[in-house]
């Protein structure tokens, strides 16, 4: 049997064991490290969103301060 700390990449337990239990965790594993990858990739569009936010901020701010009369 494989378990979660031996590979933190890998889905702990296997799909072709004959153990329900062990296919189940395999299963629920599987599903978990899916949904966190899709989270981080998340995160990172937000982060890269914000920050090209910020920087559009900052440069109409400088636009209108050196542009002001």
């Amino acid at each position: 049997m494989t378990y979660a700390s031996d590979d933190p990449g890998a889905p702990a337990g296997s799909p072709d064991s004959a153990d329900p239990a062990e296919r189940l965790t395999h299963e629920v594993e599987s599903r978990r490290l899916a949904q966190e990858k899709k989270n981080e990739r998340l995160v990172w569009w937000y982060l890269a969103y914000f920050l090209f936010g910020i920087h559009l901020v900052a440069f109409v701010m400088i636009f209108a301060i050196k542009n002001a009369k």
